[in-house]
C-alpha cells in the first residue's frame, strides 16, 4: 500500500491483508481533522525515511519518532507508537517510490515554520542513537531540497546538532 492510499487519496482496488492495521490507524487518527491526520502521516513517513536510511531503524530512533509524533500530533503514546509503526512499515514497503511524493505533498500543505520544525525533528531522530551519520545528513539535505528550503536553512538547523555529527567525532 502506498502512503497516498493509506491517506485515502488514491482508491484501493481490493482490500489488502493489512486492512485491520489500516483501520487501527484510521481509528487512532479519526479524532483529528482529515488535513491534520494527513499532515501527521506525512510527517511520520518522513521521519521514518531518515531513520531507515541505513536500512535498520534502531529502537532509539523508534522511541524518538514516537515522542515526536506524540508531541506534534497531540496523540496519546499508544496512538503515536501505532502511527510510527505504520510509517516505518510503509517506508520499508514503498519508501523509495514514495519519498519525493510524500515530501512534495508535505511541502505543499505545510507552512514555512512547519517545514523548518520537520527538519529539526529529522535531525533529532538521526541523533537519537548517538551519532548522525553522513548518510542521514544527506537524506535530510535531500528532504530539505524537496521541501524547497535553502542551504542556509539546512546549515542553520544542522548547526544545532553539530555535537552529534559523526564527521565531527573522528
Amino acid at each position: 500500500m502506498s502512503i497516498l492510499e493509506w491517506l485515502g487519496l488514491v482508491p484501493r482496488p481490493e482490500p489488502a491483508r493489512d486492512a485491520s492495521v489500516v483501520h487501527r490507524v484510521a481509528r487512532a487518527l479519526e479524532a483529528l481533522p482529515a488535513e491534520r491526520a494527513e499532515h501527521l502521516a506525512l510527517f511520520a513517513f518522513l521521519l521514518a525515511r531518515v531513520a531507515n536510511v541505513d536500512l535498520d531503524v534502531h529502537s532509539a530512533e523508534t522511541e524518538a519518532m514516537a515522542r515526536i509524533v506524540e508531541t506534534e500530533g497531540h496523540l496519546p503514546p499508544d496512538q503515536a507508537a501505532l502511527v510510527v509503526e505504520i510509517a516505518k512499515a510503509e517506508h520499508r514497503a514503498s519508501g523509495e517510490t514514495q519519498n519525493f511524493l510524500a515530501a512534495r505533498t508535505f511541502r505543499d500543505q505545510a507552512s514555512d515554520a512547519e517545514r523548518m520544525d520537520l527538519v529539526h525533528c529529522l535531525f533529532a531522530v538521526a541523533a537519537s542513537d548517538g551519532a548522525i551519520s553522513v548518510a542521514e545528513e544527506e537524506a535530510i539535505r535531500e528532504i530539505c531540497r524537496e521541501l524547497r528550503l535553502t542551504d542556509r536553512d539546512y546549515l542553520h538547523i544542522r548547526s544545532a546538532y553539530s555535537e552529534h555529527r559523526s564527521v565531527n567525532k573522528r
